[in-house]
């Protein structure tokens, strides 16, 4: 394979395996469940439970994480849109490698933001939470773990 071609395959796995991860840890929050890779034991347990906040950090939990997601939620569908729109480019008759990496680049400035989101997002939840809890927290978002790209999964790895 040509360098060319070998660093676009890299990039592309890259933000195919963002887009998984971010899918499921998505999904696992906005039903406010611990996805497995934390590996708590606990089937139907969530965040707030575990952290087990009181009902005034409860409170504050619920307010700063509506909007939150909303905005996760809305990141979300703009970058299937561009994952399509890629995904169709590159398997078209004649793919235009403008066009494709025209759709890469919207795809990382939202993968971008959404990063920022979370951290933003962490910040202010540290900010409700005491000492036990956020060691309980960071203890929890140290031990996900990837499981692999889609690429491999599709090739047998």
């Amino acid at each position: 394979m040509k360098r060319p071609g070998l660093q676009f395959a890299l990039i592309l796995s890259l933000l195919l395996n963002l887009g998984v991860i971010g899918a499921v840890g998505y999904a696992a929050v906005k039903r406010g469940e611990i996805p497995v890779v934390f590996d708590l034991g606990a089937k139907d347990a969530n965040l707030p439970d575990y952290l087990k906040l009181s009902a005034e950090q409860r409170r504050q939990w619920r307010e700063l994480e509506g909007g939150f997601l909303k905005e996760l939620a809305a990141d979300w569908s703009q970058i299937r849109i561009h994952r399509v729109n890629m995904i169709n480019e590159i398997f078209s008759e004649r793919p235009d490698r403008g066009r494709i990496e025209t759709e890469r680049a919207a795809i990382a400035q939202f993968q971008a933001r959404q990063q920022q989101r979370v951290i933003d997002q962490l910040l202010k939840e540290r900010d409700i939470l005491d000492g036990e809890q956020r060691r309980a927290l960071a203890e929890i978002l140290m031990r996900q773990a990837p499981s692999g790209t889609m690429e491999e999964r599709l090739h047998g790895q």
